[in-house]
């Protein structure tokens, strides 16, 4: 058989990076939610298994109703990524645990295919009184139990066939759900046997010791999941890696899914230049993230940071610069008062919640860290600092017009522009 033109080739490697992408940004697609996207999937699964597995270390699953990517446990210096609501708040603890309780009753052997509703909370009830915890009846925990049997109707481990999950909430309406009962296996990343304590799924410490000692999977994990990885969290082998390898390092992960790496003395990143690839975008819309641009550039502003600066927090010295909490509160208070017509009535009334919305905004992206004393900008906030329209070089005839009309010229510049990544 005579080898396929070069056009096909690139077109199945760019088909199947979108796949790559597509697993990233969502590790369970299924046929009922994402039909294409599995389609697309299943088409490149044996490449795309072998790439995850050398790449990341991760381990992908695909079947015909569903693709799980099963991910490793992240570092400790991994920005965390909360499961979050319709109305995009984090979860709390207790909604965290009726996702497990739901789960738990979901596996059972006597779940059907289909279960009423009602039926999957008094299955749950019960699950919890023999786990020895503690639920009530009330309004607050009706509504965490909806919200983690609605993260499993994303997931696709749910579908509402009759009625919704709402009109329970709200009415008491009886619902009846299809359960996904292939994919529900897979929704741990890994076996519970032998794990004492949840600290071990999230830190990664009940993991393959021998996974534990490859440095080069270990660093393009930090680069994929991390929107910037600091230098001073790579360990002495990840750091030998980037140096000796970096160029390996970048066309891996720019065959594999389309990134792109920058390195510079205090981090690396590999960024995604459609901007696409990522559950947070910053620079983004919104009141938060429009005060988080102007914080950081007013905080730098106040104290003259630069790519030197360090500070010790945490035991460690680390790039940056630090801005006391005070500080980061009258900037706070100062852009409410300035640009408070635009925001929403909460945080125009609530510098607080503001502060604490832009800082985890800030810290989600690793432009930020907290600390006792303060805020620790990371150098790479510089990217966003704005910088002046410089006015085209003139020419002598350009001068010489202007001698002679003074009212000739240049057309208005905008004082500054915001750069991006």
């Amino acid at each position: 058989m005579s080898a396929r033109p070069r056009g096909t080739q690139e077109h199945e490697a760019d088909d199947r990076r979108t796949a790559a992408r597509e697993l990233l940004m969502h590790p369970v697609l299924t046929l009922a939610r994402q039909p294409d996207q599995l389609i697309q999937v299943r088409r490149h699964a044996s490449q795309l298994k072998r790439m995850f597995t050398a790449t990341l270390g991760y381990q992908l699953v695909v079947e015909p109703t569903f693709a799980r990517l099963l991910k490793t446990p992240l570092s400790p210096d991994t920005a965390v990524r909360p499961a979050r609501t319709h109305t995009d708040k984090p979860f709390t603890p207790r909604t965290y645990m009726y996702l497990a309780l739901v789960c738990a009753s979901l596996l059972a052997s006597t779940t059907a295919d289909q279960v009423l509703m009602n039926a999957l909370v008094e299955q749950v009830r019960a699950d919890a009184v023999t786990a020895g915890v503690a639920v009530a009846d009330s309004i607050s925990e009706r509504r965490d139990l909806v919200r983690a049997i609605g993260l499993l109707i994303e997931w696709g481990v749910l579908g509402e066939t009759d009625g919704s999950v709402a009109g329970w909430e709200n009415r008491q309406d009886e619902a009846l759900l299809d359960v996904h009962r292939p994919l529900l296996p897979h929704l741990l990343s890994r076996s519970l046997s032998g794990v004492e304590a949840p600290e071990g799924l999230l830190d990664g410490s009940s993991g393959d010791a021998a996974e534990l000692e490859q440095p080069r999977r270990s660093l393009r994990r930090k680069l994929v999941e991390n929107p910037l990885v600091r230098r001073e969290d790579l360990t002495e082998s990840e750091r030998d890696v980037l140096s000796r390898e970096r160029r390996d390092v970048t066309r891996m992960l720019d065959e594999s899914f389309g990134l792109t790496v920058e390195a510079r003395a205090e981090g690396v990143l590999a960024y995604d230049a459609d901007e696409k690839l990522s559950d947070v975008a910053f620079p983004g819309t919104g009141t938060v993230a429009h005060v988080a641009l102007l914080l950081i550039n007013a905080l730098a502003d106040d104290l003259s940071a630069n790519v030197a600066d360090t500070v010790v927090t945490k035991g460690r010295t680390v790039p940056g610069a630090l801005a006391p909490w005070a500080a980061v509160d009258s900037n706070i208070d100062l852009l409410i008062e300035q640009y408070g017509k635009a925001f929403g009535d909460g945080y125009r009334s609530d510098p607080a919640s503001l502060k604490t919305a832009v800082v985890g905004l800030l810290e989600s992206v690793s432009l930020a860290a907290s600390s006792d004393g303060g805020l620790v900008l990371h150098p790479a906030t510089a990217r966003y600092r704005p910088e002046p329209h410089r006015a085209p070089v003139r020419t002598r005839a350009m001068r010489r017009l202007e001698e002679e009309d003074p009212y000739t010229l240049f057309p208005a510049q905008p004082a500054h522009r915001g750069e991006s990544t």
